[in-house]
């Protein structure tokens, strides 16, 4: 008896370590831990092979873009990707190296040192700690909402504006260029067009097949490694021109093999430990382009997070996100990784592929180690050529004509606002376009916010429903047609408030109320449907204290129907809750228009053609007064 009770104390103790355990796991990783399983395992490891292929050609691509050496651009798919997915909150984010990030971090580099020295490595790795610091900073501090300031108009017109910046400097390798003196778009263009007399053809042909190759596979199979086979067949078809034509073919093509440009050997496929090399001086020369870099990150990581929650019904803790991306460059930055973030690229075939947990994350990286551990001597191979053409085809994708159109139909002030961070994101520094962009978009919102609409109702006296509609509308409605040649009341306007009367937009409806008081025979009476007003300020609550003192000193006054909690709250703080006096205030707006009624000038009524209510049919009208 006692042994078995032993046994069961035994087995008892195991289990609930055992779920001790889990609830750490899931305490520090996230509750995915609980959904662990062989079954999990199994298609996270199919999906994390994916993951690799795709990233293998992409990693290299855009740490060229970037300034770095192939093999940063493989380190930063690898440690990034690990740390982001295991303590970020997506569980089917893949972070790793976008083509927003290497532009943005070579545009800001450039001017400060060599692309592919040591210093502008050692910058780099640099920049990128501190990237992660602050990102971690928002994260701890519980700051993620700041990432809803940045619009998606902004972050499509930089996307938009770093796809052209792609295309431009891919073109030197594309056409076998030696590289520009500088960096400027325009400085690269006008370099390209004064050497088009040097055009390489063997490097032409190489870009030409691997981007046609590419643009093939996936207009025939979307879901398949296109950009790796493109790669592929432009790297076999190098070999072959070098190997085979060089034989058979002239001495003019064996000069053209020579001349291509090849990635060449990686040094190691193991990402080092490695503390970043740099000055005091340097060190705050960086920090002001670390918070552009971070609003870049930041940006894309959150829009990519909440577009793949979509379509996978996750909820994305955004705070807890930003950590783990923080997390992810504080430590690559050490292991020799440059700036991360999420990749739509990888995240969305992730969790098409079937991921269910950030383990297809974690497979991912290993998997990615050991492809480069075992083709190291073939991806030595790879003309550069062949990435251009695949930074090309990176261009042509974020380059969305069809989201532009659709914007320039929708939103006029979103399309200037994405259109004016695109010129500003080729001509200027990048975190100014960023800035410029955000401001641009904050005073697009408050210009809106400003000018609520104020619309005049009536009801359509033609119908026998008499329904309640607009009459006049102070901003143009697609939705709402007005309807003006319906008659109003010549005592009682009736007024709908719709937005926020806050600071910013109380002279815009003082002046509207103001000139409808300055008629030459102005309605006495205003009663305000107020169930749209949703926020007032103290500014806001003063405006309709005058209002009160106006009408009621042109022997009208003022009335409102159905205001919301939170304006009689500010009310209520104010005063202008006793001023107004609760009979002023209507749940229900025939209540309010039959207790109005009373209070009009019983002569106006009776010569009054309109009677668009149903209480003026208990007046007499003006055919009763002359007989």
């Amino acid at each position: 008896m006692l042994t078995v009770a032993m046994k069961s104390f035994e087995q008892s103790a195991v289990l609930s370590t055992g779920s001790l355990f889990k609830r750490l796991l899931e305490r520090v990783f996230g509750p995915w831990v609980q959904q662990v399983s062989a079954v999990t395992l199994r298609v996270d490891a199919m999906a994390g092979l994916l993951g690799a292929v795709l990233v293998l050609p992409q990693g290299i691509a855009f740490a060229t873009l970037a300034g770095l050496p192939p093999e940063y651009g493989l380190y930063t798919a690898i440690v990034p990707c690990i740390i982001a997915g295991l303590f970020g909150s997506s569980w089917h984010v893949m972070s790793g190296p976008t083509n927003a990030n290497s532009l943005a971090l070579y545009a800001m580099l450039a001017p400060l040192a060599l692309a592919f020295s040591p210093l502008y490595i050692q910058l780099a790795l640099a920049i990128t700690v501190m990237v992660g610091i602050l990102q971690w900073l928002i994260g701890a501090l519980r700051l993620g909402v700041l990432a809803n300031f940045i619009s998606p108009a902004v972050l499509f017109g930089f996307t938009s504006g770093a796809a052209l910046l792609i295309a431009v400097h891919a073109l030197p390798d594309l056409l076998g260029l030696a590289a520009a003196s500088e960096h400027s778009a325009a400085a690269v263009l006008s370099y390209v067009f004064s050497q088009l007399s040097s055009v390489q053809p063997a490097a032409l042909a190489v870009g030409v097949i691997t981007l046609g190759v590419a643009l093939l596979v996936r207009r025939l199979r979307r879901n398949s490694p296109y950009m790796l086979i493109g790669l592929g067949v432009g790297t076999a078809f190098a070999w072959l021109w070098g190997h085979y034509l060089n034989v058979h073919a002239a001495g003019l093509v064996s000069g053209a093999v020579v001349s291509l440009r090849m990635i060449g050997q990686i040094a190691t496929p193991w990402p080092r430990f490695e503390v970043p090399k740099i000055s005091w001086a340097q060190a705050t020369e960086l920090v002001g382009l670390a918070f552009a870099l971070t609003i870049v990150a930041l940006g894309q990581a959150i829009s990519i997070a909440k577009m793949v929650a979509l379509r996978s019904g996750q909820r994305i803790d955004a705070n807890r996100e930003f950590r783990g991306q923080g997390l992810s460059n504080i430590v690559g930055g050490f292991f020799s990784c440059y700036v991360s973030c999420g990749s739509m690229n990888r995240s969305i075939p992730n969790l098409e592929a079937g991921a269910r947990t950030p383990l297809a994350s974690v497979f991912s990286a290993l998997l990615l180690l050991a492809l480069v551990a075992l083709s190291a001597p073939l991806l030595a191979q790879i003309p550069m050529a062949a990435l251009s053409a695949l930074l090309v085809l990176v261009a042509l994708a974020l380059l969305d004509l069809a989201r532009w159109r659709e914007l320039f139909r929708l939103s006029r002030s979103d399309f200037g606002v994405a259109l004016t961070t695109l010129v500003a994101t080729v001509t200027i520094r990048l975190e100014i376009a960023i800035l410029l962009g955000m401001l641009l978009s904050l005073m697009s919102f408050l210009y809106r916010t400003s000018r609520p609409a104020m619309r005049t109702m009536g009801f359509d006296n033609l119908g026998l429903d008499r329904h309640f509609v607009v009459i006049d509308d102070t901003r143009e409605d697609p939705y709402e047609q007005p309807h003006p040649a319906l008659p109003e009341c010549p005592q009682l306007k009736l007024l709908r408030m719709e937005g926020e009367v806050y600071f910013g937009a109380t002279q815009h409806v003082a002046d509207i109320l103001h000139a409808l008081r300055s008629q030459p025979l102005p309605q006495k009476h205003l009663l305000v449907m107020a169930k749209s007003m949703n926020f007032i300020d103290l500014a806001g609550a003063e405006l309709w204290e005058a209002e009160l003192a106006a009408r009621r000193a042109m022997g009208g006054n003022l009335y409102f129907h159905r205001p919301r909690p939170e304006v009689l709250r500010m009310w209520r703080k104010t005063g202008f809750t006793d001023l107004l006096g609760p009979e002023h205030q209507f749940s229900d707006k025939f209540a309010a228009i039959s207790t109005i009624f009373t209070k009009l000038d019983p002569e106006i009524c009776r010569h009054c053609t309109a009677r668009i209510f149903w209480e003026c049919k208990t007046v007499p009208g003006p055919d009763s007064l002359e007989a």
